[in-house]
């Protein structure tokens, strides 16, 4: 009797670890073993994908939990590195700016020299609001307390230079987090270094009892206006229009109407805008015959330097776009609004350009979407976007910057969802929606190439990787399908939720884990496609 059924790989199930390789694998929370993924890895996905919201397999506190233990173990082993994956996270690729935040208290704590002074380098380029600020107290002070490198950094943020900018930012952020402007200036012993910031201070902590005459400065102009509001409220237009007030200034001391709204929509910043178009929409600012503010919206949304520089996600356009269909039904909102089409395909195409892509590579690419039930769980936002449905949209736009692909869903089989090129987002991520369900089995992509003889150069999965119900792993079904039709094929697998488990073989020089949510996914596999990496 023969023991070839025990020692082939290719007949282990995902239920088990591989022969021989145990030491290199883990058992996911889903039963099925999967490599380890390394600290590196797992701290930017973490950082991109954040684990405030939990996931399917995992709740909020044990992710945060293995997400500090994370941050904690790369912090000893190389702090420059940690300092340059949070700035790359903080810069527009994280789906918010949370996660960066808390590792940058965290790398705050560690205790090397080399640890404090990259906090110290990267703080000013991170904590960039006055909301980031009081978000970045709140950590600090519930994680570590002020000692001095906390003192001089805040101290370093409150006497910026360009005290005009910080006027805006102490004006239109007055208290966050339980923490007021006035608190912080006296929590770091702030003193003015020139004679604006003195004024900006002293309105901080006394107020104006009295309207100056003249505006004192101008880097306090809008200061001025949003005091001269307080004392004429019915004149919220004159000092929109002449003081530049953003909404939150006006809003709450002026008194709003149309066209106080208006008014705030032909400046309003590419962030704010995406936030209320509904209420925009629902006010009849935006119609389909208000032709001059459909045009702005376009020129705002459907420019890539805006989107870049605005450091917008594209998850935050997909929510954008998701809210504004419901017509308000979605989110905490009770305003209703009749949705202008118009409207949405700008929203559509805004996701798009929010991706950075190139010229097509005239390689063929195969996507296989994860469509088990585990892709189901709203991990991003509380608007109903799910982990599917943001696979879909990364999916088709990656495939849509290519002439060769196809789209398909795998749970435990692997089936046609009847995406291309001409799907709008919206019925893409209907047709992924109306097939999410399952268990999960990703070498069944594999199975299905090989069985219908498809040559890839490319593989794309858009997974939460818990792969658990195959009868082999997804690296042994890579391996057949290899040695049986293109052993040339290059396998990606882009990482959904911040797992410590990886799908990739460290031996497989031509696989790569890729964090997901990372507005330069789709580039990136682009530029692996062609071996420019």
């Amino acid at each position: 009797m023969k023991y070839n059924f025990f020692v082939s790989q290719n007949k282990t199930p995902q239920n088990q670890p591989l022969p021989g390789r145990k030491a290199e694998m883990t058992q996911g929370r889903s039963g099925g073993w999967m490599f380890k993924a390394d600290i590196w890895q797992i701290l930017r996905r973490c950082l991109l994908i954040g684990t405030a919201n939990g996931a399917y397999y995992a709740g909020k506190h044990e992710l945060t939990q293995e997400f500090v233990d994370t941050i904690q173990l790369a912090i000893e082993a190389d702090p420059r590195r940690v300092a340059d994956e949070i700035l790359y996270a903080s810069d527009g690729r994280s789906i918010n700016n949370s996660a960066p935040i808390l590792a940058l208290v965290l790398l705050s704590i560690g205790e090397t020299p080399e640890a404090k002074l990259a906090f110290t380098e990267i703080f000013p380029q991170v904590v960039r609001t006055g909301s980031h600020f009081y978000e970045w107290l709140s950590y600090t002070k519930a994680l570590r307390g002020f000692g001095k490198i906390v003192r001089e950094a805040g101290k370093a943020w409150l006497t910026n230079e360009d005290v005009k900018g910080l006027a805006y930012q102490l004006l239109k952020y007055q208290q966050r987090q339980g923490f007021s402007h006035r608190d912080a200036l006296r929590l770091f012993h702030v003193k003015p270094t020139t004679e604006d910031h003195n004024l900006l201070f002293n309105w901080v902590i006394n107020g104006w009892d009295e309207l100056p005459s003249q505006i004192p400065s101008e880097a306090l102009k809008q200061i001025w206006w949003y005091e001269w509001l307080k004392r004429h409220p019915d004149q919220t237009h004159k000092a929109i229009s002449q003081g530049h007030l953003t909404h939150e200034m006006a809003a709450p001391v002026g008194k709003m109407d149309k066209r106080a709204w208006q008014l705030l929509f032909y400046e309003m910043p590419i962030g704010a805008m995406l936030r209320n178009l509904g209420s925009l929409t629902e006010l009849r600012i935006l119609t389909s015959k208000e032709r001059k503010n459909i045009k702005r919206v376009a020129q705002v949304l459907n420019n890539r330097e805006h989107l870049k520089k605005g450091r917008i996600h594209p998850i935050d356009v997909l929510k954008a776009l998701k809210t504004y269909q419901s017509g308000g039904s979605l989110g905490k909102s009770q305003k209703t609004w009749t949705v202008v089409p118009q409207i949405v395909h700008i929203l559509e195409k805004a996701v798009e350009l929010s991706f950075d892509v190139i010229e097509p590579t005239n390689k063929v690419f195969l996507h296989a979407v994860d469509i088990s039930g585990s892709m189901s769980w709203n991990t991003v936002y509380s608007i109903g976007l799910t982990c599917c449905e943001i696979a879909t949209v990364m999916a088709l736009v990656t495939a849509k910057a290519e002439k060769n692909y196809v789209i398909r869903g795998f749970s435990t089989e692997f089936i046609d969802l009847g995406i291309t090129a001409k799907d709008s987002l919206k019925t893409a991520m209907t047709k992924a929606n109306n097939s999410n369900f399952g268990g999960t089995d990703a070498s069944v992509a594999y199975n299905w190439m090989i069985r219908h003889k498809f040559k890839a150069d490319m593989i794309c999965f858009w997974t939460d990787n818990e792969t658990w119900a195959g009868i082999k792993h997804t690296s042994r079904a890579l391996a057949e399908y290899r040695q049986k039709i293109n052993p040339n094929i290059k396998a990606v697998y882009v990482s959904l939720a911040p797992y410590n488990i990886t799908l990739v073989d460290p031996e497989d020089g031509n696989s790569w884990d890729i964090a997901g949510f990372d507005p330069g996914t789709p580039r990136l596999i682009q530029m692996l496609a062609t071996g420019e990496l």
